[in-house]
């Protein structure tokens, strides 16, 4: 198998015959093969006997029906589970994402990039409650990941499958896997796409999805700087509070012998006490940190380093 195709659905049976319709003549054109994987997360509507009956068509196609609503992201990873081929594309099924760029998405993999993201740059949602959001959400991933991207946000995006064969997602870090995937060292391309509006049904994403897309970016950074060495941030934390919490106290002597305020009454000496805690009990989850990591990649025999090539 050539070409996989991931899409998650939930509720968007209107959008889907003129999506197939559309991911076929396009693939067709190529001369390659192909699976289209519809992986349908709890639809409350008719996605799944839409699907089915398209199936019917000779569609190239796998449809696999959640228990119930994870998430895009499980959806996700649901489709990459269950893909077969050696390049992986995934979009969203409201056509919003245009089957038309998928070609050029796996023309441009073929230049020698491991994951090509679409840019919506002319994007047709809502100004406040959508694309202004994501800007800033845009700018403060690609700060912190030190991976810049116009548009984490896109779900149409190329991947060899390799880059992704033992990625495991959680939350919301579907978007984030070209900063994942950055941490063994892959070559990514950004190119502009298409964006549509909605033809059926409703969007299901608002303005409190960036505060979870927030949390979740607090955990990639963690993981893309610390997953190796956890003391560096917590050490450094430790360090900083035990260090002020010895400025405070010295000030608490100070104030003291120059008979300004007594130490029993100084709020900068209950303040030294409390930092000095403080950064004794960070340093000490640096070193626990340290130790559950020798164990996880001892234990199950994992490579703290990526290979790219063996002459």
């Amino acid at each position: 198998m050539d070409i996989s195709i991931v899409i998650p659905v939930y509720n968007e049976a209107g959008n889907l015959p003129l999506l197939v319709k559309g991911i076929t003549r396009n693939l067709g054109s190529l001369g390659r093969s192909y699976e289209i994987i519809f992986v349908d997360d709890g639809s409350q509507d008719d996605s799944c006997a839409v699907l089915k009956e398209l199936k019917k068509s000779n569609a190239p196609m796998k449809i696999i029906k959640l228990r119930r609503n994870f998430g895009q992201t499980q959806a996700i990873v649901a489709g990459f589970d269950n893909a077969e081929g050696d390049i992986i594309v995934t979009m969203d099924a409201d056509l919003q994402n245009d089957p038309d760029d998928i070609p050029a998405l796996i023309a441009k993999l073929g230049e020698g990039y491991d994951i090509v993201s679409g840019w919506r740059d002319k994007r047709k949602d809502p100004f406040f409650s959508r694309k202004l959001p994501s800007f800033c959400a845009n700018k403060l991933i690609s700060f912190l990941t030190g991976v810049k991207l116009h548009d984490y946000g896109c779900t149409l995006k190329a991947y060899r499958k390799d880059v992704i064969r033992n990625m495991r997602l959680y939350g919301e870090m579907h978007r984030f896997i070209p900063a994942i995937a950055s941490f063994s060292g892959i070559k990514l391309a950004e190119m502009r796409v298409r964006h549509h509006n909605r033809g059926y049904g409703v969007s299901k994403y608002g303005i409190s999805r960036t505060l979870m897309v927030l949390l979740d970016l607090i955990t990639v950074k963690f993981f893309l700087s610390y997953s190796k060495n956890p003391m560096r941030l917590f050490g450094l934390v430790g360090l900083v509070s035990i260090f002020l919490g010895c400025a405070f106290f010295a000030v608490a002597i100070v104030m003291k012998c120059m008979k300004v305020l007594y130490i029993t009454g100084n709020p900068l000496f209950y303040m030294s006490i409390l930092l000095e805690m403080v950064g004794a009990q960070c340093i000490l989850m640096g070193i626990l940190g340290e130790m559950n990591v020798r164990i996880y990649y001892e234990l199950l025999n994992k490579q703290t380093y990526s290979v790219e090539e063996k002459t």
